[in-house]
């Protein structure tokens, strides 16, 4: 095994272990799979060779290259904390080629997997702080592994807030998982759907995310936001957090951008100062200022 260094603005540098041939995907079987939505699939994954089982790691927050083979891959984050190591996790939402190859798969056959890529969250750097997750739709997914390593570290941390957000009932992510979260000490669930999202049984919020994560009237003294969702709900979500008193240093987020390679190489996924594969995919809200303000 070699280390590279990741050097995303979030966060310190480290090295973080990648495979020796970084082109080159291990093998990963999916030993369980759970649908969330209707379009939306959970897939566990463990590596072939134990050896590599043993050894891999990543950070909370980074990404990696799953791929079916003869068709092509895709980029997701890595869906589970590294505090639960044997497998790995990936959540895809079916929208192309290689996500219905992928959903098309069966537990026992085997995939490509190249990683971990990118920064992560600066965890070490929150301890002592009270956190919020603010997740909207597919969007949570990119937080479920931070907030594993924290739930899993809860000692760490001050009061944790979830609030786990989807346009209605049935686009919820991680249902399954959410009485787990609540049952934590010092853990606040809060779920919401937009007006109109909501079933005659349901007991959560109604209300946009932003407006919602408002309501609650979160303090920002010594506290940490890290949101994630569709472009439009992160954009409302830096606003309410400023209205709410929070520096742009303490709010985070994660962008996909078009990443395609993984490595800084294509390009493709170039905004600003910043490539998203490298100097991301977390972002705080003081670096996204410096984005073109289209962007």
């Amino acid at each position: 095994m070699v280390t590279v260094t990741a050097t995303g603005m979030a966060m310190p540098r480290e090295t973080v272990k990648v495979s020796r041939n970084i082109y080159k995907p291990y093998l990963m079987t999916i030993v369980d799979m759970r649908d969330e939505t209707h379009d939306t699939r959970t897939l566990r994954l463990q590596f072939k060779d134990p050896e590599i089982a043993q050894t891999f790691d990543w950070k909370p927050g980074q990404f990696a290259q799953y791929s079916v083979f003869g068709v092509g891959e895709c980029v997701f984050t890595i869906a589970n904390s590294p505090t639960r190591k044997g497998y790995i996790e990936c959540t895809f939402r079916q929208v192309g080629k290689v996500t219905s190859a992928l959903r098309d798969m069966e537990i026992g056959q085997t995939i490509g997997f190249r990683g971990p890529y990118g920064n992560w969250f600066p965890v070490e750097e929150w301890e002592g702080k009270r956190l919020y997750f603010v997740g909207g739709g597919i969007g949570t997914v990119a937080l479920r592994g931070v907030m594993q390593y924290c739930l899993d570290n809860r000692k760490l941390y001050d009061e944790i807030l979830i609030l786990n957000a989807a346009r209605t009932v049935a686009d919820l992510v991680y249902k399954s998982e959410m009485d787990e979260w609540a049952k934590v000490d010092g853990v606040t669930l809060v779920k919401a759907v937009d007006p109109g999202g909501e079933t005659p049984d349901w007991d959560g919020k109604v209300g946009l995310a932003p407006n919602v994560f408002e309501e609650l009237k979160p303090t920002p003294e010594n506290a940490i936001l890290v949101t994630c969702g569709p472009p439009i709900m992160i954009r409302f979500m830096l606003l309410a957090a400023e209205r709410l008193g929070f520096k742009p240093e303490q709010v985070y987020t994660t962008l996909e951008n078009r990443m395609k390679c993984g490595l800084g190489k294509c390009g493709r996924c170039n905004v600003g100062p910043y490539y998203v594969c490298k100097d991301g995919p977390v972002f705080t809200a003081a670096q996204l200022a410096k984005l073109p303000k289209d962007f």
